[in-house]
């Protein structure tokens, strides 16, 4: 008796009681990778990337930075440089940036901020390693060093500061005062101040590796302050029903100098705050 053998091809049952395909164990498209092993693990395209490979870093912008930046916006719009739409739309946008690499483009066009934009460019580069020379790094950036203002020594350090060898200022206030803009050199402003209080620029005298003593004596007064970026705040003074008031934006790391104030206050005190109108000159350019 004669039975029906199975063809070879096409008609084979498998396990599962249908045709067998006739391509039976050739590898088909989605079976070329090995049994076992992670997608991407044999070169094919989905691979993921080397767990040795550096990733890239961006460096977090801060107070300091932006503050920098807005105010070369200012001096560039005093100068006439930024008419009022393109100031307000550059410094909303320094106010948004989480990045130090944000920064640079709202004012490397500017004459002003061609040293700044440079500056917070190459802080950026060094943290993303793609500066000349540069490796990603691990962890935060050393306090005082990347994250600082620009204004340094040759070598990037924080210059040690010391007190000018000119002449010192005395002012005398008696429910009146005035402006004054303290002179390169200085080592002392002295203030007397009853009812009344100077506006006192500092502006011109600190730069790095520059010491500035205002000490004040005042009662139902005080002086308005106003200093540069960059520059440290040491408070000695003793108060009775007063204290100073200094800005948030007004406080340095020291990298533009220190300024100290001394004295003594009876129901009044100082205001420390950063200058509008203030732009680096030679000390603060390398120059």
């Amino acid at each position: 008796m004669s039975s029906t053998q199975p063809s070879d091809r096409g008609d084979r049952p498998d396990e599962h009681g249908g045709p067998q395909d006739a391509h039976a164990g050739r590898p088909g498209p989605h079976t070329d990778r090995p049994e076992g092993l992670p997608r991407g693990a044999d070169g094919t395209a989905g691979s993921s990337p080397s767990p040795d490979a550096p990733r890239s870093r961006r460096l977090r912008a801060g107070d300091a930075e932006r503050e920098q930046v807005l105010q070369i916006l200012g001096a560039a719009h005093g100068a006439g440089r930024l008419d009022p739409d393109e100031i307000d739309e550059r410094q909303n946008a320094v106010l948004r940036a989480k990045f130090v690499d944000e920064l640079p483009e709202q004012i490397d066009d500017l004459p002003e901020g061609a040293a700044l934009a440079a500056e917070l460019s190459r802080q950026a580069a060094a943290a993303s390693g793609t500066g000349t020379g540069g490796t990603a790094r691990s962890g935060p950036a050393p306090a005082g060093r990347d994250l600082a203002p620009a204004w340094k020594g040759p070598g990037g350090e924080i210059l040690p500061a010391h007190q000018g060898t000119g002449p010192e200022r005395t002012r005398v206030d008696i429910m009146s005062g005035s402006e004054v803009h303290v002179e390169p050199g200085t080592p002392r402003v002295l203030s007397y101040a009853l009812m009344g209080g100077s506006e006192i620029y500092l502006g011109d005298v600190l730069a790095p590796g520059v010491q500035v003593v205002v000490e004040t004596y005042a009662m139902w007064a005080g002086n308005e302050i106003y200093v540069p970026p960059g520059v440290k705040i040491v408070d000695e003074t003793i108060n009775i029903m007063a204290g100073n008031e200094i800005g948030r934006h007004a406080r340095g790391d020291g990298s533009n100098g220190v300024l100290v104030l001394r004295g003594f206050s009876l129901m009044a005190g100082n205001e420390v705050k950063l200058d509008p109108d203030w732009r680096p000159g030679p000390a603060q350019l390398g120059r």
